[in-house]
């Protein structure tokens, strides 16, 4: 059904799960995956605090999405296909941008990031995607999947 799967991970337990969904769905499709994050965005405000602490705080949100990235790869199996993608453009535009460029016919992400606050103020990224993607998206949300593995069989929501 689905030959290239596009998987949006930011370190989130929302993302966290999303690519276990991912890999599961993969595994199952013999597909491959690629694994997607964006730098982190400064606001503009922190060009004007950070002064010469700006290029730490550069290399930190670089850093930081390198491991991001690195993490997730650790968790698919050998035996998946898995391509990395680190995006220097906002989330939003890279995201978008890779599901073109990359050909992909399924979006995986985490129903929230880790910017929460951000996300209140600017709107989420997976309801932008969802809203915005020419192929399915599937959202993926941690504490309604806990609560739904730990309910006992037979028990509604």
């Amino acid at each position: 059904m689905f030959h290239n799967i596009l998987v949006a991970v930011d370190g989130s337990p929302d993302a966290d799960l999303a690519l276990t969904e991912a890999i599961d769905l993969a595994e199952s499709e013999h597909t491959r995956l690629t694994l997607f994050t964006a730098v982190s965005q400064l606001p503009a405000t922190a060009f004007l605090a950070a002064g010469e602490e700006l290029g730490k705080v550069v290399e930190d949100a670089h850093a930081d999405a390198e491991a991001i990235l690195r993490h997730a790869r650790e968790r698919v199996p050998d035996g998946l296909s898995v391509t990395a993608v680190l995006s220097e453009q906002p989330i939003r535009a890279g995201l978008l941008g890779q599901i073109a460029d990359g050909v992909h016919d399924l979006v995986v992400m985490g129903s929230r990031g880790r910017g929460a606050i951000r996300a209140a103020l600017l709107g989420s990224t997976s309801h932008y995607v969802l809203h915005h993607s020419p192929v399915p998206v599937l959202i993926v949300h941690a504490d309604r999947s806990k609560a739904r593995i730990a309910a006992p069989a037979g028990v509604a929501e």
